[in-house]
């Protein structure tokens, strides 16, 4: 029996809820600066692209016009994720992941000018809630017990996730002419070599070579960057047999997975994440990520 995209989808969301955990805990925790995780993380995804690029070339009549939009879809989707690691570094994931997956809203507002789309009163209403829901994640507790706001990296993350719709719209469009195994060793390209610009530095390595414990932070990487692949493929996969909006509806539950997947750790492991507790803090994220969730469910439900 084929797997249907929508599964498909579930699974990529899945899968990257838990990159986005160890994400936090290894540049929140073990490693010594943004940039040292960068580094490995580019090796290790450049040499996993070069074997899926030699098991899965490119077609030989592809024009040059695919390959560019692919690559500015590489770059935007690189941007994001700069974007998202940066703040990893400042907020803990649950509340940095549910802002950044509100990007199925631009796709809408993008897709009006672009592909001639109109949007209905019961979706502009949803991008309401939607925008409601980021503005109550992003607030937090102060130990005083006043309310805070996230400020600058609010904006940051906002700049994220327009730079995922443009990559969604755009990788969709390459779809047409390149398989999701091209899809992703471009894209793949694009980011590894974005992040070794970043990161080959002196210093950086110096930072790398005098890290504690850094053979199992390494191997953690190297096993994490394996789901990276896991799930960029999957949702590569989905996008070319669904429809990207829908397949992009789908992937914004990413919030679901990381709260579960941190509140399971932080009885667990507590020590593995930055994590606020307490029943107040949690009731509020699932009330804020129900609204951006049911919110962008609304845009392409109606």
């Amino acid at each position: 029996m084929p797997v249907d995209w929508v599964s498909i989808a579930l699974i990529s969301t899945a899968v990257f809820g838990v990159v986005n955990i160890i994400d936090s805990h290894l540049i929140s925790r073990r490693m010594p600066s943004l940039q040292a995780f960068l580094l490995p993380a580019s090796i290790f995804s450049l040499v996993y692209g070069l074997v899926i690029f030699y098991l899965f070339p490119l077609p030989d009549d592809i024009g040059i016009w695919p390959l560019m939009v692919t690559v500015a879809s590489g770059i935007a989707r690189t941007i994001a994720l700069v974007i998202l690691l940066y703040t990893l570094k400042k907020e803990e994931v649950s509340r940095v992941i549910p802002m950044t997956s509100t990007y199925p809203v631009f796709v809408a507002i993008i897709a009006v000018p672009l592909l001639g789309e109109t949007l209905n009163y019961l979706q502009w209403i949803a991008i309401i809630i939607v925008v409601a829901g980021a503005a109550i994640v992003s607030t937090r507790r102060s130990p005083s017990g006043s309310t805070t706001w996230l400020g600058r990296v609010f904006f940051l993350l906002v700049g994220s996730s327009l730079l995922m719709a443009v990559a969604n719209i755009a990788t969709k469009y390459a779809l047409t002419y390149m398989s999701f195994w091209n899809m992703y060793c471009i894209t793949i390209f694009c980011m590894s070599g974005i992040f070794m610009l970043i990161s080959l530095r002196p210093r950086i390595l110096k930072e790398l070579g005098n890290m504690k414990q850094r053979n199992s932070a390494i191997t953690l990487l190297a096993l994490n960057e394996i789901l990276v692949v896991t799930g960029v493929v999957l949702l590569f996969w989905a996008m070319e047999r669904g429809p990207v909006s829908l397949v992009s509806t789908i992937a914004s539950s990413r919030p679901i997975f990381v709260v579960i997947y941190a509140l399971i750790l932080s009885r667990t492991s507590p020590a593995f994440l930055k994590w606020q507790s307490g029943k107040r803090i949690l009731v509020l994220r699932l009330i804020a990520i129900t609204m951006i969730v049911g919110g962008i469910a609304i845009i392409y439900l109606t």
